[in-house]
């Protein structure tokens, strides 16, 4: 009897002990458990949430940045620098943007996990007002969304990044300063051809990437429609096919939409430089103007951006 129950208590301390030698393996030095490695861990997103930062790029520094004409030398320095980026010539790239101060940064959207490349000024964006570039990586470039009025058309910096981050293969160009900012019109890059912003978009065209450019209209300037599409050169000559592909998406998201050859509109954007260069050389390019009401309304800017994703889409 006293053998039986010997036995028992050796047994149980052995139990005891395997027990504590196998909680202990499962411990790190602070006593912590340590998860089991066989077990697959989501890791948290990184990142940034690149469409807020342009957002703020627009509110912190567009809306008060002076404005330095760039000299000939300069905007076309910027824009070899972006073509070496689109041409995935990274390094060529750095060396020929820090020629004007201009710098790259590898920026990760925290939302999508696609990378790309910012191209800032890197001497005070405040001072000269030249803008900003992001490229995407990861993709051939197949596209740019361009935003010339940051601050002046309101919202559409938003829309622009939201176009951006939705679509891998695209290039977002933004003016760096209010349109007004300038001595007369020198600042509104929408209608000059002696500015960083446009030398940069025909630097895109010379590779025959189609762009769409994102403006802004009162909505008491056309009443009647919440958005006004254009080839940028009103009924004359381009990519209509491409306008009437955008078109139909808003007309199918409840928008009214004046196509500006089909009937006339108030904003057609006949005298855009960034369409007429485009269409010199025959690349396709739209001109979309957007009501107040929809850059204002999340919900309605969310359907609005869904159908320019579409089209961009349709363009690789």
């Amino acid at each position: 009897m006293k053998l039986t129950i010997l036995v028992t208590l050796l047994v149980a301390a052995v139990a005891v002990t395997v027990v504590t030698m196998n909680t202990s393996s499962q411990k790190d030095n602070s006593g912590a458990v340590e998860k089991d490695s066989s077990r697959p861990s989501r890791s948290p997103r990184t990142g940034i949430d690149l469409e807020r930062r342009i957002s703020a790029f627009a509110s912190d520094v567009v809306a008060d940045s002076g404005y330095r004409p760039p000299s000939r030398a300069e905007r076309r320095t910027v824009a070899e620098g972006v073509g070496l980026l689109v041409d995935g010539r990274r390094a060529e790239a750095d060396r020929k943007l820090a020629e004007v101060d201009f710098g790259v940064r590898t920026l990760t959207d925290g939302a999508t996990g696609r990378r790309y490349a910012e191209v800032a000024d890197a001497a005070g964006e405040a001072n000269r007002g030249w803008g900003r570039v992001y490229v995407g990586l990861g993709a051939p470039v197949r596209w740019s969304v361009q935003v010339p009025h940051p601050v002046a058309d309101v919202g559409t910096e938003r829309l622009g990044a939201a176009v951006l981050t939705g679509q891998p293969g695209g290039v977002l160009v933004v003016a760096g300063t209010h349109r007004d900012a300038g001595r007369g019109d020198a600042a509104d890059v929408a209608h000059r051809r002696d500015t960083v912003f446009h030398a940069v978009c025909a630097e895109l065209v010379e590779r025959r990437l189609p762009g769409v450019q994102l403006h802004g209209f009162a909505d008491s300037t056309e009443p009647d429609y919440d958005v006004i599409v254009s080839t940028g050169r009103g009924t004359d000559r381009g990519d209509r096919e491409t306008g009437r592909r955008l078109a139909r998406a808003l007309g199918g998201r409840d928008f009214e939409v004046c196509r500006a050859w089909a009937r006339t509109c108030v904003l057609e954007g006949r005298t855009n430089m960034q369409g007429r260069e485009a269409g010199e050389l025959d690349v396709p390019f739209l001109h979309v103007e957007f009501a107040r009401s929809v850059r204002s309304d999340a919900a309605r800017a969310g359907r609005a951006v869904a159908a320019v994703r579409g089209t961009v889409a349709a363009w690789r």
